[in-house]
Order: structure tokens, then sequence, then C-alpha cells
């Protein structure tokens, strides 16, 4: 049975553990991704050993913040465009609640390149609901049929290379979106070389 002395401090742990990811994100916002969890934990209005508790590193600290866009953000995002009717705007809103997300998240981005927290599983099934809505789209003949899964990742990646050129808040990555979704209606398709093989190789 539980007490409601440990349902009480169920809720502290809970809201310590929110304050710390809001103050984490704004930390690497305002003051880089090498921001130390000293900082944060100060930010946050905790003491260290109450971080620590939680996030033992920064690599867990960041993961959490992604864990949460995840759940609020993504999976919800995902699971509209998966209903959509439409699979073109299904897929086409899908990018942009992800474009929205990383945008919003740039600095946290650079500290979780920084300390290697985002695994592949993190981003799985958000790209297996893209080559699923792509090859609907592809079958109701709203997309171009050399898109392959491949081009979708480098899709996102070219995109999200503008980012670093504007402020974030401008949604300016929103003009060269659909540029790209434009050149990739039938309509306008031309043939293009095939794509080349996925290979992991290190930033210099």
């Amino acid at each position: 049975m539980v007490t409601n002395t440990e349902r009480h401090l169920r809720a502290d742990a809970a809201r310590n553990v929110e304050r710390i990811l809001r103050a984490a994100r704004a930390a690497f916002t305002d003051d880089g991704p090498d921001v130390s969890l000293e900082q944060i934990a100060r930010r946050a209005g905790v003491g260290p050993r109450t971080l620590y508790r939680h996030f033992p590193n920064k690599d867990d600290l960041v993961r959490a913040i992604f864990d949460q866009h995840v759940a609020e953000h993504l999976t919800p995002a995902i699971e509209r465009a998966l209903d959509d009717e439409d699979p073109l705007h299904g897929l086409t809103t899908l990018i942009e609640t992800a474009m929205t997300i990383v945008a919003s998240e740039m600095s946290t981005l650079a500290a979780a390149r920084n300390t290697d927290s985002l695994t592949s599983d993190l981003s799985a099934t958000f790209h297996e609901a893209l080559t699923l809505l792509a090859r609907r789209a592809q079958r109701a003949r709203l997309l171009r049929a050399d898109l392959v899964p491949e081009d979708l990742p480098r899709i996102m990646a070219m995109v999200h290379s503008v980012l670093w050129s504007m402020d974030p808040e401008t949604e300016g990555w929103r003009r060269y979106l659909g540029f790209i979704l434009d050149g990739l209606s039938p309509a306008v398709a031309t043939v293009q070389p095939p794509a080349a093989p996925v290979v992991k190789r290190k930033k210099p």
C-alpha cells in the first residue's frame, strides 16, 4: 500500500525532474551545449545531488529532454499523420512537426552530438512512419515514384542545414521544405541517378 508520504515524495520528485528539464533546455539555449550540470542545477533551483540522483550524467539529461519531446509532440504527430486520409499531407505535416522540434532545440541537439546521446532507436519510429507515408503517397501518385526510403533522412538533413543561417523562430526553413516538396511532385519529376548507399562517416 502506498502511503500519503510516499505519494508526496513521488510528486516532489516528478516536479524536480520537470524543473530540471525546463532549466536544462533554457541553459543550453542561453549558455550553449557545454553548460555544466551544476549550472543547470542552480538554474532549476535544486541541489546538485538532486540533479545527479535523476540524471547521473549529461547524456541521461539530454536523452530525457528528447524522450519528453517524442512523447509530447512527435508520437502524437506520427499517429495523426498515419491516420490522415491524404498521405502526402500526413507526410508533410510530420516533417513540419519534426522540424519545429529541431528548430526549437538546436542547442540541445548540439549537446546531444557532444555526448553522443542520439541513439538510432530515438529516430527509428519516425523514419518508419515517413517511409510508410511516402509509399502510400506513391501508390496514390502524389509523390514521385523514384523516391526511396534512404532519401528521406537525407531530405530532413538538407532542411535542417538551413537552420544555422537564420533565426529559428522565423520558421524560414518552411520555404526550403516547400521547394523540396515541390520537387517531389510527379508532375515535375525527371529521371535521376539512383540513391547512393548509406555510409556512416564521422564528421571532420
